[in-house]
């Protein structure tokens, strides 16, 4: 695929992260191309069950979550300034726990670029691959049932071996956060998540604005068992205020440039 065509696509995924629908004219306009251009692409998309289509443009499948592969390349630059945001955070551990997803692995980055001497033990073999550029740090990989659409693993053998081990910090992702704390679409991974705050002293989630208010199968905390939340905007109302009643300290990454 030519690059301004990957490009493009992934703009048009972007924009469906952010909205529930897509029409062809409006995308077309925004990104400067013909309509047959954007039918294409969307036919592409959908073949490759990326998104819906729909007469005159596309949908996100209700109550679905994208593959980790899409969610690479949607909200980049919110992801990266999250990512920078949680690392400054950890800049004092030995030792930490981090969960798999899009921004996670964007955290990992940073922590390879950012952080020496340290032991990161993950479930995520992204996040292990984003680490591998430090070799000061030691990767510990969790066992486990291995899920190919979020290339991480979950099951018994992960929880198990999670008893063993303890972290100064976990830094989680989540597919949504409403006021009853993070959540998961999928319970595998959710039920890791739990575990692994169990093993450390303090808890980081990342999240992007987009997952706001979004609630998914599974929640796998409280906000009373979360320390920070790192995020790219300041949440809704409601969102704030449980937050603040459950003393999660609330840091929004600032756009710099």
């Amino acid at each position: 695929m030519r690059q301004e065509k990957r490009d493009r696509q992934a703009k048009i995924l972007d924009a469906l992260g952010q909205a529930p629908s897509l029409r062809v004219a409006e995308l077309a306009s925004s990104l400067h191309v013909s309509t047959e251009t954007i039918r294409r692409d969307l036919d592409e998309l959908t073949e490759a069950g990326l998104l819906n289509r729909t007469y005159g443009g596309a949908v996100r499948p209700q109550g679905s979550e994208p593959g980790i592969a899409e969610r690479k390349l949607i909200n980049l630059q919110e992801r990266r300034r999250i990512a920078q945001a949680a690392t400054r955070l950890v800049g004092d551990a030995r030792s930490l726990l981090l969960g798999s997803g899009a921004t996670v692995e964007h955290v990992a980055r940073e922590i390879a670029a950012r952080l020496d001497n340290i032991m990161v033990t993950t479930h995520s073999c992204g996040v292990a691959a984003a680490l591998a550029s430090n070799s000061s740090i030691e990767v510990m990989l969790i066992p486990g049932l291995y899920h190919a659409a979020e290339a991480c693993v979950f099951g018994g053998h992960a929880i198990v071996f999670l008893q063993n081990l303890y972290a100064d910090y976990v830094i989680l992702g989540a597919s949504g956060v409403d006021q009853d704390g993070p959540n998961n679409a999928l319970a595998e991974t959710a039920a890791v998540n739990a575990a692994m705050l169990g093993r450390s002293a303090k808890s980081i989630v990342v999240a992007d604005q987009g997952k706001f208010n979004q609630q998914f199968a599974t929640r796998y905390a409280s906000w009373t068992q979360i320390g920070t939340l790192v995020t790219d905007a300041p949440p809704p109302e409601n969102l704030a205020s449980s937050l603040n009643s459950h003393n999660v300290r609330l840091l929004v990454a600032a756009e710099t440039g």
